[in-house]
């Protein structure tokens, strides 16, 4: 039996990626007497069961979960699936509990564990670049929801199995769960505050204007927010190094983080968006290009960029 629990706001292929290979791999296993290609059909049918629910209006005005069992040849798949519009998917909620990690400031964070970057980023950066970095697709294929909610729950209560539980768990899990962590960030890695000049600097034709703007910017976050997006800048560009084996580049990263580090709490985004169209095509592409302006950039130093901070500020 295979369960499909997807993330809120992962797509239909995220979700069959897993659950084919699941099918294909573990289906199909060597000397088995199933009629051939019993996984891939069994796969097809599944694929065409999701389609058709994702395209049903009533599926998807349904606020509860649609479970269904498809079975061939002995084999049986059951999964559940329900649909959140993505509003409320990508809604950044402040924690009530400020003793964990998700959904608090990061400035909390580090200053309760007395680190520049927050153990969960360090952990979860350091586990992908050990056994994950080669992973095709890793940061653009959803890890299994139960197993990032599993982690989130343990990186909350600040449990002493972390190490272990990391150690053993699938590295797309663990992928999930850091972008999970910036998601639920009560405000995004790069403010609120300045999240209309990213936009505008973005915009910038000019490339002298563009990098003066988009490095003032850099100055501008608190400590904790910059060394954290430094340290996750880095990671990411070793892992697009890596593209002919993982098939992520940098464009590709960019894509997947841009929205995560950038998109404006609730409160901000009535400000900034007027309607749903805008969140999806404008506003999206803008936030992807800023992350990819940064990946593109030679490498940041957080200390050059505070000589340059004091330069400016004697320098009036």
């Amino acid at each position: 039996m295979t369960d499909v629990l997807p993330q809120p706001d992962c797509s239909l292929k995220a979700v069959c990626e897993p659950l084919e290979r699941c099918c294909l791999d573990q289906l199909e296993e060597p000397g088995s007497k199933r009629p051939p290609n019993t996984g891939a059909k069994l796969w097809g049918r599944v694929r065409s069961k999701l389609l058709r629910h994702k395209l049903d209006p009533q599926t998807v005005e349904t606020k509860n979960w649609h479970t269904d069992v498809i079975e061939m040849n002995g084999i049986k798949v059951e999964f559940s699936m329900k649909f959140t519009s993505r509003d409320m998917s990508l809604k950044r909620t402040p924690s009530k509990k400020q003793t964990g990690v998700f959904g608090v400031k990061i400035s909390v964070v580090t200053k309760r564990e007395r680190s520049k970057v927050p153990y969960i980023v360090r952990q979860c950066v350091e586990e992908v670049e050990k056994r994950g970095i080669e992973e095709v697709g890793i940061y653009r294929i959803s890890g299994v929801a139960t197993d990032i909610q599993a982690l989130k729950a343990v990186f909350d209560a600040n449990n002493k199995d972390i190490l272990l539980m990391l150690s053993d768990m699938d590295i797309n899990a663990i992928a999930g769960t850091l972008k999970l962590y910036f998601r639920e960030l009560p405000e995004p890695l790069l403010t609120d505050r300045l999240y209309p000049a990213f936009m505008e600097g973005i915009a910038l034709s000019d490339p002298a204007a563009k990098e003066n703007c988009m490095m003032h910017l850099l100055r501008s976050l608190p400590d904790p927010n910059l060394i954290t997006f430094l340290f996750l800048l880095e990671h990411l560009k070793r892992v697009a190094e890596k593209e002919p084996i993982n098939k992520m580049s940098l464009h590709n990263l960019a894509t997947v983080f841009g929205p995560t580090l950038l998109r404006p709490s609730e409160v901000e985004s009535k400000a900034h968006l007027t309607s749903a169209a805008d969140i999806w095509s404008h506003d999206v592409m803008a936030q992807v290009q800023v992350l990819l302006y940064y990946l593109q950039h030679p490498p940041i130093s957080f200390a050059e960029l505070k000589r340059n901070t004091l330069y400016f500020s004697t320098d009036v």
